[in-house]
């Protein structure tokens, strides 16, 4: 059975509402067969659980779906055993898989996308899609048992990707950062997700969504973009 997979770089462009601008494509990819998602707000940390997935029910709702959120639930494993779809949201990507460990989730969640069912994540949720969170954006605010995440996808997002130089700042770049990474994790292909573009992958195709470019980052090689008509099968 083949995986599917929507990977959002972020939840809200500025100026629109939550979840605005992948709603239709939330619709295209889950279809009219699936009635009812599992949402996972471990992400979250200065917004209770409750709040944020009031915030994803009101939207999800609007689209045709049922929400359980797995917080509430009295046997998750169970819950994602028999979920339609697996939603991930966005936050802080350690402490999301904190939980997700803590919880002994990473297995079970593994095994349901592996047998086709629909995972949708966006910002940490597409952080923890690939094979670690190593290139997360976030701050280690706590210390899951190790940086092994879902590896639903043999490469590694960096979500939010901006090449932007903040004017008299001496830090990193996001790119330089990336570089360091690759230095120590030669073998695996970095994407720069700009900010309204997602990756979808059904079957054995992966497709670029969004207006804006995409960046592929190798050890040893130039950085590459990409746009929404480019082949981008090489990542798989």
């Amino acid at each position: 059975m083949s995986k599917k997979l929507l990977l959002l770089s972020n939840s809200t462009n500025i100026g629109e509402a939550y979840l605005a601008y992948p709603q239709q494509e939330v619709n295209n990819f889950l279809g009219i067969s699936i009635k009812k998602i599992v949402f996972i707000p471990f992400a979250s940390v200065t917004a209770t659980y409750d709040q944020y997935a009031e915030r994803v029910d009101r939207v999800f709702q609007k689209l045709g779906y049922v929400v359980d959120t797995i917080h509430l639930a009295e046997n998750p494993h169970e819950l994602i055993k028999n979920a339609e779809a697996i939603v991930i949201g966005g936050g802080n990507t350690f402490h999301l898989l904190h939980c997700l460990q803590k919880h002994n989730l990473i297995e079970v969640i593994r095994d349901k996308v592996n047998q086709g069912t629909p995972y949708i994540g966006w910002s940490a949720g597409s952080n923890v899609a690939c094979p670690t969170i190593k290139t997360s954006n976030d701050m280690p605010i706590i210390e899951p048992i190790n940086f092994q995440a879902l590896d639903l996808v043999p490469f590694q997002i960096n979500p939010h990707y901006t090449d932007a130089v903040i004017p008299n700042h001496n830090g990193e770049t996001r790119e330089q950062r990336l570089k360091e990474f690759l230095v120590l994790n030669p073998d695996i292909y970095v994407v720069g997700l700009q900010e309204g573009t997602m990756l979808k992958i059904a079957d054995s195709s992966i497709k670029l969504i969004g207006d804006k470019k995409m960046y592929v980052f190798k050890f040893g090689e130039e950085k590459k973009e990409y746009t929404n008509s480019d082949d981008l099968s090489f990542l798989l």
